[in-house]
């Protein structure tokens, strides 16, 4: 490691980096989410040395299954999170819904950055919306969030899942594999993919997942210096979101194997969080929705943990055959 990671154990403000290197996947979505890091952290500290370390995952090689049924979402940050043990990378960049509830021990959510759009997005060459589907017709998701309220809102709709990176997904799109497709439309946006949308899904029903549209940025916990370096690109109303929204999650046991929402908002300098908790099959659903002024990441925990005990308190655990009732 460069000797910039020596003075992490001071307690005097670390001088300007000299050198990071940034853990992504090779994902164009990926690579573009690095890509913007790296420019930020070039625009704070010009003379530093930025560099990007591309790396296929797990959850990148293994196609041919859901998620749920081969690791979660742990499944993409694995390999990043090796990389900073054996000192290859600084820091490691995730799509923030990908990052597992808990951190392993020895791991820091270092920096969460300004949220994109956090809705999900409708995607088709031959329709203009999912009202517009035929009975019959195949929607790909890869969410059993979106899954549970497609199979509730359209049953007469053929649900199935939908892997690899968005550029895979898209073409199984266009080689009509699907006639429609779900995805975060913040991917579709950072890749100049936004004309490819054909609707945009409102966040009632189709609240989003716990982070959905934010970059989160993950350090060790023993290098507070670069803890440091990264501060500047936190963005508070962001992280405080994220965080309740993380804590619904984290008392539900979120993860791919739960269709499970949450999703907060700020209005008039209030949050509002809205979560879900589902069948897969949409036949049954606990719905909680919380409010209050948040001005702490404590604060906002709070509120996350308001919401869970409330979909606990409904039979949520029910849902969740993993969660102690």
């Amino acid at each position: 490691m460069s000797q910039t990671l020596n003075s992490s154990s001071s307690n005097a403000t670390p001088a300007a980096p000299e050198r990071l290197v940034i853990a992504s996947r090779e994902s164009r979505l990926a690579m573009w989410q690095a890509e913007h890091v790296r420019d930020c952290l070039k625009s704070l500290y010009p003379q530093c040395d930025v560099q990007i370390l591309g790396m296929t995952t797990r959850g990148d090689q293994i196609l041919d299954r859901a998620l749920s049924k081969v690791g979660g979402k742990g499944l993409f940050v694995k390999e990043l999170e090796t990389a900073l043990e054996d000192g290859r990378a600084h820091l490691a960049v995730h799509s923030l819904k990908d990052v597992p509830m808990v951190m392993p021990e020895g791991f820091d959510l270092a920096c969460v950055m300004a949220r994109e759009d956090a809705r999900d997005a409708f995607v088709s060459n031959d329709y203009a919306s999912l009202e517009e589907l035929p009975k019959g017709a195949v929607v790909g998701t890869s969410s059993l969030r979106r899954e549970a309220v497609l199979r509730a809102k359209f049953p007469h709709l053929e649900v199935h899942p939908l892997r690899g990176n968005l550029d895979t997904r898209m073409g199984k799109l266009d080689r009509g594999e699907y006639q429609a497709i779900i995805l975060a439309a913040a991917g579709l946006k950072r890749l100049g993919l936004e004309s490819r949308i054909r609707a945009y899904l409102p966040y009632d029903p189709y609240t989003p997942a716990a982070g959905q549209g934010a970059l989160g940025i993950e350090t060790l916990s023993k290098h507070p210096s670069i803890k440091h370096w990264l501060a500047p690109l936190n963005d508070l109303p962001t992280l405080l979101a994220v965080s309740a929204e993380r804590m619904v999650s984290r008392q539900l046991g979120g993860s791919c194997e739960v269709p499970l929402a949450a999703h907060a908002v700020w209005d008039n300098n209030q949050m509002n969080i809205r979560s879900f908790v589902a069948s897969v099959d949409g036949k049954a659903i606990c719905l909680a929705d919380g409010v209050g002024q948040v001005h702490t990441i404590e604060e906002a925990e709070a509120l996350g943990l308001a919401v869970a005990q409330d979909l606990l308190a409904q039979g949520a655990a029910d849902l969740i055959p993993h969660i102690p009732k």
